[in-house]
Formats: C-alpha cells, structure tokens, sequence
C-alpha cells in the first residue's frame, strides 16, 4: 500500500505485552507507520518503549483509552496520514489482518472500517457474558442511528483522513468503540466491517473485568441514548 498510513497503539500498564505487539506488528506489517500511546502507565510500559526506540507518545496525565487514542487522532490528522488505525496493545489484534480493515477505507466503500470477530466467528469469541452485551449494544445502537454493526467494541479500526479529522475533535473519553460508531453514523459517515480473527489477551488484565461488567454495560447504554438525543438537539430535532 502506498498510501499514507499511521497505526495507533493505546498503551496502559501494558509491560506483559507491548514489545511483542510492536515487534510482531513490525515483522507483519514492515514500513507501515506506528505510534504508540503511554497513557500516564504505572508500571514499566514507558521505560520499554523508551528501550526499544519505538515512536511513543507519552502523556503527562492518564486520559482513558478515549482521550489517548483521540491524541493520536491528533497526530494522524495534523501530519496528514490517509488512514490512521487502531490497535489494542494487549495482543488481540492480529495485524496481518491490517490490509483487511484499511482496504474497503482506501477503496471508498466506508469512512470506517471495522475489524470484527463475529462475521465469520473464526478464533477468540470473548465470553459468553460479553458477547450478550456486545449484542445488547449492537441492537440499542441499531435502534438509535438505524446502522447493524456486529462487533460494536472491538478496538480494531481504520479511518480516512476526514473521520480522522472528526475524531480527533469529537472523541468519548471512557469506553469510546460504542459511542464512536454511533457519533460517526449520527455525523453521516459510513461505518462498516471486515472479518478478523482475534487472540485472547496475551497477558495482564483488562480494563473491564468481570466486576465491573454490568456497570459498563448501563453506563455505555445511558451515554448512547444520551448522545443521541443531544445530537438530535443540536440539529434543531431533526434526525
């Protein structure tokens, strides 16, 4: 790909994992732009990436996943990349599926493309419980914006420059992947999916543990009725 493209890689107390998602993306993807993200980690993720010479932004205070990736938004949309990309840094997101969502962007046929687990149903399904929620959100945004997106949570994701753009202006700061598509759908982007194949967490814990589940769940239900509301609002009750 010739195109200008620039991968994301949010980074939080990641120590277990971020050298092998570098270096396995790096050995998958050679030549294609990285950054990663420090979201203010507490552990050893910074001096590892200071080590091993990768491109990092290292922010002074913790944003949340939201606000570190809206950073490198930023980034992407002031040195002008094609495509920017976001992938986890915990190891789930296999990038020798990179061309797969950044593809139908480059070809026209959405403004974002995501990478889902579910089309296919091939490698890591997440648990039975996530999967009901994942279902659960996929139907309330449906309901909302009129747009079917299977796997509304998955942080693997490509965007065209003027997607970039937006979110780099208009990005939720906690849990944001649900929020986003609805805030492209409701902007009148096309979002659309690609089939991956996902791997389980290579190691550490993730931001969401099972505890706090249900409170996810509510919260990410109530700020999606919220939004689309106050967008409604905003356009003077049409839409």
């Amino acid at each position: 790909m010739d195109e200008k493209i620039l991968v994301l890689i949010p980074c939080y107390n990641e120590e277990e994992n971020i050298v092998d998602t570098v270096e396995h993306f790096k050995a998958t993807c050679p030549g294609v732009d990285f950054l990663v993200i420090n979201d203010c980690s507490t552990d050893n993720s910074a001096a590892l990436l200071q080590q091993h010479g990768y491109p990092f932004l290292n922010l002074p205070v913790n944003l949340g996943i939201g606000g570190g990736v809206q950073c490198g938004y930023l980034y992407a949309a002031h040195r002008g990349y094609d495509v920017a990309v976001q992938m986890d840094g915990d190891g789930q997101h296999d990038p020798a599926y990179l061309e797969a969502i950044v593809r139908p962007v480059l070809n026209g046929e959405c403004d974002m493309c995501i990478g889902s687990r579910f089309i296919k149903k091939e490698g890591f399904q997440t648990s039975f419980m996530r999967r009901v929620g994942i279902r659960f959100l996929s139907g309330l945004i449906r309901l909302l914006c009129g747009k079917r997106v299977l796997d509304v949570t998955s942080g693997f994701r490509a965007t065209n420059a003027r997607m970039t753009a937006y979110f780099a202006r208009h990005y939720a700061t906690d849990y944001p992947e649900p929020e986003a598509i609805l805030a492209a759908c409701l902007a009148g982007f096309t979002v659309g999916e690609a089939p991956v194949v996902m791997r389980e967490r290579q190691g550490g814990v993730s931001s969401i543990s099972s505890f706090k589940s249900a409170y996810y769940m509510i919260k990410v239900s109530l700020a999606l009725i919220i939004d689309r509301f106050s967008i409604t609002k905003a356009r003077g009750g049409k839409g």
